[in-house]
This record gives C-alpha cells, structure tokens and sequence, in this order.
C-alpha cells in the first residue's frame, strides 16, 4: 500500500463514500491523510450509515460536517441524507454547498433548514451533472437562462413545486436525460392539479405516488416511461415514437391518450392496472418489435368479454417473454375468462411463460395447455399461485390435481425448466 500513489488512495476512500469510514481511514497515516484532503472525490453523510448521527445535538452535527468537508478539495460528489434529523441552520448548508459548488458533479441533498435553502440559486450555472432533492421547496423558476447546462439526471421526492416551476426548471436543463418525481406537492394554480412537461432530451421518466386530474408530457426522445402507484384522471403523451419500456405498477388512468406511433416498443409490463383494454389495444398493436409483455392483475374498465391472444400472437411475432394472470369474471353469467385462446396461431418465439392465478379452479390446467400449444420453443415456465393459510379439503384437492396434470403436460417439453411458486 504503500507504494500506491496519493491519488489512487483517493480514488479508493472515495468509493467508502461514507464520511465516517472515509475519516476513520484517514488516520492510517500522512500519505492517506494527504489523500482524503487532495484526492477525494466523493463524500457522503447519511443518518442511516451511524446510529450516533440520531444522538447528536443539531449544532454539533453542523460542526462535524463542516470540519470534514472544509478539510477537503475538489469534491465531485456529495451526499447529505438527513431523514431523521432536526432542521439545521441554513448558514451552515450554505457554507458547505458554496465551498464545493464549483467541482460538484453528483448532489444528493434531503436536509430540512430553517429558512429553506435554494439550491438552484447556490448551485446554478455549475458543472452539476446529477441533483437528488427531497423534502424541499422550489420556487420562482427564472425563464430567462439555463442554469444547469450540464444537468443530465434529475430528481424531486416530496419537493414542493407548482406546475410551471416544475416545466421551467426542465427547460433549464438543455441535456437532461432522466427526471425522477416521487410524490411531488403540485401547488393548485386553478380548479385542476395538473402538470403539463415539455423536454427535447429527457429518455427517462420515473414517476411515483402522484394524484392529479391531468398530467401531460411532451418528450420527443423518451425511451422508457415508468408509473408507479399513480392515479390519474388524464395521461397525455406525445413523441416522435422513440419509446421502447412502458410500465406501469398499480396505477389507475381513466383517459389514456399517447399521440406517439408506437412502432419501437419493446416491453411492455402492466401490474395492477385499470385500464380501457380496447383503447389500450389500439395503442399497441402496431409494436411489431415487442419482445416482453406483462399483463398482471390487470382490471379493463370496458365492456370486453376477454382478451383475443390470438391477435396478440399475430401483432408480436417477435415477442419472446409473455407474462400472463388468469382471472374471471364474476360478473359475466359464464365466468368467461380475461384472455382468450380461440384461434391456432402459434407464439413460436416465445422461450419463457410467466402464469398465473387469483383464483384456481378446474379450468386452469386447461388454459395452461392451451397457452403451451402455441409456445412451441418454450424453454421456462413459472406458474405463480394464491393458496389460502387455511386450505379446505376441495382446495387441496384442487391443487393437487392441478400440479399433476401440469407435469403430465409438461412430459413431451424435456429441457423446459418448471418452477412453481405459491404465495
């Protein structure tokens, strides 16, 4: 170690990240010293890293953060995640944001001041590459300049913003690539909450834990859209067809309007979704690239008996994952079933099947057998299964003769790997 030169330590105590680690490692001697003053290049201060951070009085947090940090130069990056911590003195934050704002690459700032600070003031027309925000307030975004004009990845957790601060920092950011928003506080700027985005450059979006009337985003280079836990009365999206992942997670739209061609999608991947299927349909069925889709849990807000995968194996003849739950419906007199299996076409690319049930009944192998007709170079099959704690006797039965008639079927199809998984 010893004849490591000082930066390669450096390039070392950087990736400790942790502050702690990085001082206790400073102390082996005067060359690593040296290192953590010169050749640092990341530092990070979390209240989950040491319990003490909880124990500590507010003030002296301040301290031990100001002396490590001013004992440093050239700091690219820098993380201050405060979650369980009182608020500090906005002088203090200040201090350490202005000290390092002109080599800053990386921030990841979650630290409550009394009064707030403006990062975008302290930290604008800089090199900042990658901002993390939570639990702060942003306003009063200036129109006139680009602040951020080497800003790729933004992200805003519990930040508060109104709609048009939210845009205009966006425009503020000529490179951006990825904007994260997870439970924004939207100020109401009239009778609806909405959030209307315009960026030229984003290619990922990543949103989470929103509620509002109308969301619309205006991206021309989005490659992957990422909804999680949102509901929402109206989702407009518009491009010039470059997206290629769609997912969503346990999200609700009522209105569903993408004025984008969907030609170069490549996975799908719906979960816990309510959605107009033949609206949805529509949208999708000229993404002859597909290779993934995921259909899970899904609720269709129509009228549709079932799902024609017929048309599915015809539309996707490059699909090669398909992912599927098998429910009724109750309120159909027949409990006809969501996807239906009319039809002959086969999926002849499709190498793996993810099924599975809500509720098992004698049909299922059935419907298993069907799928696996058409699945003619399958190579992995999960079957994913809801069992009650307390099966009854017809339960146990059930299951029973519902794994033997899938190893039976699954006789002729030797090098397929079968995993059953029950929740």
């Amino acid at each position: 170690m010893d004849r490591l030169p000082v930066e390669v330590i450096g390039n070392i105590l950087s990736h400790l990240r942790a502050a702690r680690d990085v001082v206790i490692a400073s102390t082996t001697c005067k060359k690593w010293r040296e290192a953590c003053d010169k050749h640092l290049h990341m530092l990070s201060f979390n209240s989950d890293d040491w319990p003490v951070f909880r124990d500590l009085t507010t003030s002296r947090l301040e301290i031990l953060i100001t002396q490590t940090i001013f004992q440093t130069k050239g700091l690219q990056g820098l993380s201050i995640l405060m979650d369980d911590v009182d608020e500090f003195s906005a002088s203090a934050v200040i201090a350490w944001l202005m000290y390092t704002r002109e080599t800053l690459r990386c921030l990841f700032y979650n630290v409550r001041t009394a009064p707030n600070v403006n990062i975008l003031d302290i930290c604008g027309r800089q090199k900042l590459e990658l901002l993390v925000l939570a639990h702060n307030s942003i306003t009063g975004v200036d129109p006139n300049y680009q602040r951020f004009l080497y800003l790729k990845s933004l992200s805003l957790s519990y930040v508060s913003i109104s709609s048009l601060d939210l845009n205009l920092l966006l425009t503020a950011c000529p490179k951006i690539e990825f904007l994260g928003l997870v439970s924004p506080e939207i100020a109401i700027t009239d009778a609806q909450v909405t959030v209307e985005l315009t960026s030229q450059t984003l290619k990922k979006v990543y949103i989470e834990a929103i509620s509002l009337d109308k969301f619309s985003l205006e991206a021309d280079n989005l490659e992957k859209l990422h909804m999680k836990d949102c509901a929402l009365e109206l989702f407009e999206l518009s491009g010039n067809g470059s997206l290629k992942h769609f997912k969503m997670d346990d999200v609700s739209i009522l209105h569903l309007d993408i004025i984008d061609p969907m030609d170069d999608l490549e996975i799908i991947d719906v979960n816990n979704f309510t959605i107009v299927w033949s609206k949805f349909y529509q949208i999708i069925s000229k993404s002859s690239k597909l290779r993934r889709l995921r259909l899970w849990n899904v609720v269709f807000d129509d009228e549709v008996d079932f799902v024609d995968l017929e048309s599915i194996a015809l539309c996707f003849p490059e699909l090669n994952y398909l992912a599927l739950s098998y429910e009724l419906r109750d309120d159909l007199k027949e409990s006809v079933l969501h996807y239906s299996l009319q039809g002959s076409s086969s999926m002849k690319n499709v190498t793996a099947l993810d099924l599975g049930w809500t509720v098992l009944d004698e049909h299922f192998a059935d419907w298993v057998a069907s799928l696996l007709k058409r699945c003619l170079n399958l190579k992995e099959l999960i079957i994913h299964g809801v069992v009650s704690e307390s099966k009854t006797h017809v339960e146990c039965h059930m299951l029973a003769s519902f794994t033997s008639s899938i190893v039976q079927l699954m006789r002729k199809y030797i090098h397929v790997n079968v995993q059953f998984v029950y929740e």
